[in-house]
C-alpha cells in the first residue's frame, strides 16, 4: 500500500512513468534500495493500480534505441481513493515507520481525521500497556527463567514506552502544523 500511495501522490502532481518515479526515489537518498523497491515491483504496482481504474496510460514516449515509456495519469477514481488508502495506512500501521507514506502526503487528507486515528491508536496502546505492564509480578517465575523474564520485561516496557512517546510526539507535531 505505501508504494501505491507514493505512486498516486506523484501522479496527483503530474503525469509520470514508472522508471522516472524510481529514479526520483533513488536520489539523493537511495530510498528505493532502502525499501527494497525494484523496478519490477514498481511496474507491478502501476499495473495493479491500472486494473483497479486508479491510474491510466495517457501517452507512450518513443525514443530511438530506448524502450518505450508508458506515461500514466491518475483517474478521478484514483483521486477519490488516495485519501482512503492513506487513512487505511494509518489505521493498519503498527509503528511510525509504517506511516511514512501517509505522513508525507497529509495534504491529501483531513488532518483532524488523521489525529483522531492516531489518538485512538495511542489510547489503545496505553490501555493495553496498563493491562500487561506488571505481568511479571502476577506470575510465578521459576529460577531458570528469571533472567529471560527480566530481559523480556525490559525489552517490552522500553519498546512500548518508546512507541507511546513518539506517537504522542507525532500527534503534537501534526497538531502544531509542523508535519
Amino acid at each position: 500500500m505505501p508504494i501505491q500511495i507514493f505512486i498516486l501522490s506523484k501522479l496527483m502532481e503530474d503525469n509520470n512513468y514508472p522508471y522516472k518515479l524510481k529514479k526520483q526515489l533513488s536520489e539523493p537518498i537511495p530510498m528505493d534500495r532502502l525499501g527494497g523497491l525494484t523496478e519490477s515491483k514498481l511496474y507491478y504496482h502501476f499495473d495493479s493500480l491500472a486494473k483497479k481504474g486508479l491510474v491510466e496510460a495517457v501517452e507512450i514516449i518513443k525514443e530511438e534505441h530506448r524502450p518505450d515509456k508508458q506515461v500514466f495519469a491518475i483517474t478521478a477514481k484514483g483521486r477519490e481513493e488516495l485519501p482512503k488508502l492513506i487513512y487505511k495506512l494509518f489505521e493498519n500501521a503498527d509503528e511510525i515507520k509504517d506511516m511514512v507514506a501517509g505522513l508525507a502526503n497529509l495534504k491529501y487528507v483531513d488532518r483532524d481525521e488523521v489525529l483522531v486515528i492516531l489518538k485512538r491508536k495511542s489510547k489503545n496502546i496505553r490501555d493495553r500497556w496498563e493491562q500487561i505492564k506488571d505481568f511479571e509480578q502476577q506470575i510465578q517465575i521459576d529460577e531458570g527463567h528469571e533472567k529471560f523474564i527480566e530481559f523480556m520485561s525490559g525489552y517490552v516496557s522500553t519498546r512500548t514506552e518508546h512507541t507511546i512517546y513518539w506517537l504522542e510526539e507525532l500527534i503534537n507535531r501534526i497538531n502544531q502544523g509542523e508535519i
